[in-house]
């Protein structure tokens, strides 16, 4: 079974903010680059087990089947539609941050 994997607009926003961070804040454009290459390929590996990684534990995201999980310094937040075997990248954020208030920031 391979489940469609795909990314919210929030999710791309936090892809390309962390890569211009990396880039242009810490004049690091190579790291960048790989560190977001490795963010990416953990997602696609998504397509094949999208339930191997634990629901977060606080409301309302529990209750929605919110999904997480880190690589490296960040952690990858996502949702499961199992009738249509898609998983939906929700936000992608740096781990120091207050997760629960970004969280309320966008829709998921």
């Amino acid at each position: 079974m391979s489940w469609k994997v795909y990314y919210s607009a929030a999710a791309d926003e936090d892809l390309g903010a962390i890569y211009e961070y990396i880039a242009f804040t810490l004049r690091e454009p190579l790291t960048a680059g790989e560190q977001v290459k490795r963010i990416m390929d953990a997602i696609d590996k998504l397509d094949t087990m999208p339930k191997k990684f634990s629901e977060y534990p606080k409301e309302p995201w529990h209750s929605m089947g919110l999904r997480h999980f880190a690589v490296d310094n960040f952690t990858v937040y996502y949702l499961l539609n199992e009738e249509t075997e898609q998983v939906r990248i929700s936000r992608i954020m740096y781990g120091g941050r207050n997760i629960d208030e970004r969280l309320k920031e966008k829709e998921l």
